[in-house]
């Protein structure tokens, strides 16, 4: 009988390890994601934003990182407009995200602290949200309204 409940563990103990490995993340654990970046603009200024599309890179986002440099950020894209709600759980940086229609105009933007589970949503449906360094759209007069350009958004 005891051979039988210790094989029954081992059994159970490996299944559960290969149930970790097949909803793991593809990437390593705590480690930044570097994703194919793209040009955009806010009027005069240049903006390098690495392009987080799929779910699994959207749900990453900017989490692990130490440092960015001040023109870079992280543009996500959904497939429809909806209501989008981020959180900073494991994002080490202050980040500010500015919700945006699929044209480029900037909906609402909220300043979001790191190593927390605050909500922060858009005030109505958006298929993109640009996250830079928080008070980047500030420092630059970016408000609601405001217009980015660049390939994804619509003219």
């Amino acid at each position: 009988m005891t051979f039988i409940k210790t094989s029954l563990r081992r059994w159970l103990s490996t299944l559960g390890m290969l149930a970790a490995c097949a909803i793991a993340p593809a990437h390593a654990v705590d480690q930044p994601q570097q994703l194919p970046a793209i040009k955009l603009s806010a009027g005069m200024h240049n903006i390098i934003a690495q392009v987080a599309q799929t779910p699994e890179q959207r749900q990453i986002g900017l989490m692990f990182r130490r440092e960015m440099p001040a023109h870079e950020g992280m543009l996500f894209i959904f497939e429809q407009p909806a209501t989008q709600c981020f959180w900073m759980r494991n994002t080490l940086l202050p980040l500010s995200a500015a919700f945006v229609d699929e044209d480029g105009t900037i909906v609402n933007i909220e300043d979001m602290a790191p190593r927390t589970d605050a909500s922060h949503c858009s005030t109505r449906p958006v298929r993109f949200v640009l996250e830079m360094n928080q008070g980047w759209f500030a420092k630059r007069g970016l408000k609601a309204g405001y217009k980015l350009s660049g390939a994804p958004f619509k003219p």
